[in-house]
């Protein structure tokens, strides 16, 4: 017998235990119920998955379920939010159980890794498209934004540059002897959860490398009215992505690639030493408009951009 919307819920997504004392009703009515502490803002964001535009037809759905939670906590992270709870809404061609087992493990393991609650959402029949609203809370008025980079500011990155963007080109068929290492970070990245909460105090703009390192510093650039020059020479680059790069001659891909779910943000120089993240310092923001970068001794303009939906 084909399983019914509530019969896809209660198998798959209700057999978890509550996390956080702010959850106090999850999964089974018409709502949740939260409650939060004082002295705490509530951080909200929401990222739709779609067939053929963020994955490939048949991606493995354990993989899927991590990614699609993974990059909803990399959002909270960019604020410095903790993860408290998330809500999914399914849109699947049919009820496959094989399927939904794969994608609700992917998905709550990394639930469970961060201790976040799952509490509710929505399921329909359509062409495949998974969206997760989540939530989380950040100290009062202490939230990282795009809108507070400051000229003289340090930009640094966590993590290396351009490794997911070299899984996807794998994925499209090109051939690397190492292909393992960019593919997981493809497939699989790690939200910098903790790393977003650490910059609390420290950080002055922040934003997670989704769109491409370009594009996403841009967001900052524009949000606080600055400038920015890089330094090729200091960003954290693997040996597969500068292999990559010495056969196809792309130097852009760790500058524009997208989906490598690291943090991007600014310090001044007065706080560098409070700075304890494993982190890669890439260039300085400057009073002038425009992003640059010193490549090779000369001083290149560079497009803010990277992937679009809609051009």
């Amino acid at each position: 017998m084909a399983l019914s919307e509530f019969g896809l819920i209660e198998r798959f997504f209700c057999q978890q235990t509550v996390k956080n004392t702010s959850t106090r009703l999850g999964i089974g009515d018409d709502c949740a119920l939260l409650a939060f502490p004082p002295g705490f803002e509530l951080a909200i964001t929401t990222d739709t998955m779609v067939e053929n535009v963020h994955f490939f037809a048949g991606t493995d759905p354990e993989q899927l379920g991590h990614k699609l939670l993974a990059v909803n906590l990399s959002d909270l992270a960019s604020m410095g939010a903790k993860p408290v709870s998330i809500m999914l809404a399914l849109t699947l061609p049919k009820a496959d159980e094989g399927w939904l087992g794969a994608f609700a493990k992917g998905f709550l393991n990394l639930a469970k890794r961060y201790n976040v609650d799952l509490i509710g959402g929505d399921t329909t029949s359509g062409p495949l498209a998974l969206t997760v609203q989540a939530l989380g809370l950040v100290p009062q008025g202490q939230a990282l934004m795009r809108s507070s980079a400051k000229p003289g500011d340090f930009i640094y990155v966590t993590g290396l540059l351009g490794d997911a963007g070299l899984g996807l080109k794998i994925k499209q068929g090109y051939h690397c002897s190492d292909p393992d290492g960019a593919l997981k970070r493809f497939n699989c990245p790690t939200p910098q959860v903790e790393t977003g909460q650490a910059l609390i105090g420290i950080a002055h703009a922040c934003i997670d490398v989704s769109d491409g390192l370009a594009a996403d510093l841009g967001h900052i650039l524009q949000k606080s009215q600055v400038g920015a020059c890089l330094d090729w020479e200091t960003l954290p680059i693997s040996a597969a992505v500068q292999g990559y790069i010495a056969a196809t001659g792309d130097w852009q891909l760790p500058l524009t690639a997208g989906d490598d779910y690291e943090l991007c943000f600014t310090v001044s120089p007065e706080k560098v030493a409070q700075l304890t993240v494993p982190c890669h310092k890439i260039g300085v923001i400057e009073a002038q408009p425009g992003l640059q970068l010193r490549k090779s001794g000369t001083v290149l303009p560079l497009e803010m951009k990277g992937f679009e939906h809609f051009y």
